[in-house]
């Protein structure tokens, strides 16, 4: 067995005990993308505009809750996972909701898809889990339509608080992953043009310091990540100023890279 073969195991066996442990009347989809905390998905909705009819890609699905909102919203949707578990509980979620996914168990480096199918390919939280990235973004590219396009978010490596966060929270994540460098997104300009990309989470990130030090919830006791999708709004009063400040920061040169997350997106040639 190969270090990647054994990598991908791990990843499998990691996410199907993790979606096994999830029940679906307990995935929050709507929040997902309005909660007030989710700032990547509200950013990437804007710019995909109307998915009515349109043939999207969900690469690294998990639970399924982007999957989900997309057919919610007209998208004819296919989940890919490299956990079975996900898969399955990703098209549990979609009966749930009233909507039918097509499900496939992948590893994202390995796609078995038609050759330009997709206009839109979903990518979130799931380039830091690869380890040939660049066969990925081929794999993306294969499958997308000319002028088709690409939406991911993943963490990036360069901010000490997150990366302090990673050290503790070993028990929600999985060994092998890895934040995504500049050097990755400079690598997706190999394989679409027009690629840019846009940072969220500097400021904002106190609202992880507060779960630790005035909540006192461990790293491995939830995940922060989920967790703020359950946030109300009159419980973020203190911090909505800070969501703005971050709006400004996230263009400033140098700082944008202390952001916990980043929104890449690009256009696969015509």
């Amino acid at each position: 067995m190969t270090s990647e073969t054994l990598i991908q195991h791990r990843e499998a066996a990691f996410h199907d005990a993790w979606a096994k442990s999830t029940r679906v009347e307990d995935v929050l989809v709507r929040e997902c993308f309005e909660a007030p905390t989710a700032l990547e998905n509200q950013f990437i909705l804007r710019l995909m505009g109307s998915l009515s009819g349109k043939n999207l890609l969900d690469i690294g699905a998990g639970l399924g809750e982007s999957s989900v909102y997309f057919a919610l919203h007209g998208a004819r949707v296919t989940v890919v996972d490299i956990s079975p578990q996900m898969v399955e509980t990703a098209l549990n979620l979609g009966r749930r909701h009233g909507v039918g996914l097509q499900g496939i168990v992948s590893s994202a480096e390995n796609l078995n898809l038609p050759r330009a199918k997709y206009d839109i390919i979903y990518v979130a939280n799931t380039i830091h889990h690869v380890q040939d990235r660049g066969l990925l973004f081929e794999q993306m590219s294969r499958a997308l339509k000319p002028c088709g396009m690409f939406f991911s978010y993943d963490p990036l490596a360069y901010n000490p608080v997150i990366n302090l966060y990673r050290r503790m929270a070993t028990g929600v994540r999985t060994p092998d992953e890895s934040p995504l460098t500049i050097d990755d997104i400079k690598l997706a300009g190999k394989y679409f043009q027009h690629v840019q990309h846009r940072e969220f989470w500097i400021t904002t990130l106190l609202l992880f310091v507060k779960y630790y030090l005035i909540d006192r919830v461990h790293p491995n006791a939830d995940r922060y990540w989920k967790r703020v999708l359950r946030e109300r709004p009159e419980h973020l009063r203190w911090w909505m100023p800070l969501r703005h400040l971050d709006s400004v920061l996230a263009r400033v040169p140098l700082v944008r890279w202390l952001a916990w997350n980043v929104v890449v997106w690009g256009e696969k040639p015509s």
